[in-house]
């Protein structure tokens, strides 16, 4: 069952824990609006031919500041850190994060979709993973990618997408917090893939 927004502003007072938030601007009739953060995390292509995920750790080699950017060159990706705004080209593929800090009851399930505004521009938020578990807490990671024609800007602070909140039948066993590989756990900022831990 989904959460309306009477169900949703009860478990605010009370277990779920999104923040900050304005209600008044981001509360709709059965999720809460989510906003941009101002980090952009894109791959080097002309670096790399190819990704092997056993041996995929993404690691800083050194960062830069300009006027309106800070630059953080990484093995595999670069991260953008945009005073300003971002413009996300045809085919491009770019991680980003969200403002608000995220708590999910045992109780609950949330999953992430796109508004229709950003959508009818081009713009996926997430290519796959849109499903956030019980006891996670932390930032979203976003999956954005621009399957339009035209580029098109994002603006941190901006309404990017929804969170839509399920309840689960019973509260679970095993929360995504005291999984043994929960590696997205308290995540800060756009996150790149630590995929390479599912083989160790």
């Amino acid at each position: 069952m989904i959460l309306s927004d009477r169900d949703i502003k009860s478990r605010l007072k009370n277990d779920l824990i999104i923040k900050p938030l304005n209600l008044e601007e981001q509360l709709g009739p059965s999720s809460i609006d989510l906003r941009l953060d101002d980090e952009f995390l894109t791959f080097k292509l002309s670096d790399h031919s190819l990704i092997d995920p056993k041996d995929y750790k993404d690691k800083e080699i050194f960062r830069r500041e300009t006027k309106n950017t800070i630059i953080i060159e990484n093995v595999y990706t670069r991260k953008f850190i945009m005073k300003k705004s971002f413009i996300i080209h045809p085919g491009e593929f770019v991680l980003a994060s969200i403002i608000e800090y995220v708590e999910i009851p045992h109780n609950l399930v949330g999953v992430v979709e796109g508004r229709s505004s950003i959508g009818r521009l081009g713009i996926m938020i997430h290519v796959t993973a849109g499903y956030i578990d019980p006891g996670f807490c932390g930032k979203i990671t976003l999956e954005i990618a621009n399957v339009g024609k035209i580029p098109v800007k994002l603006y941190p602070k901006m309404r990017i997408c929804q969170l839509v909140l399920h309840n689960l039948s019973s509260y679970c066993d095993i929360p995504y917090h005291k999984k043994k590989r929960s590696k997205y756990q308290n995540q800060k900022g756009s996150q790149h893939s630590k995929i390479s831990e599912d083989f160790e």
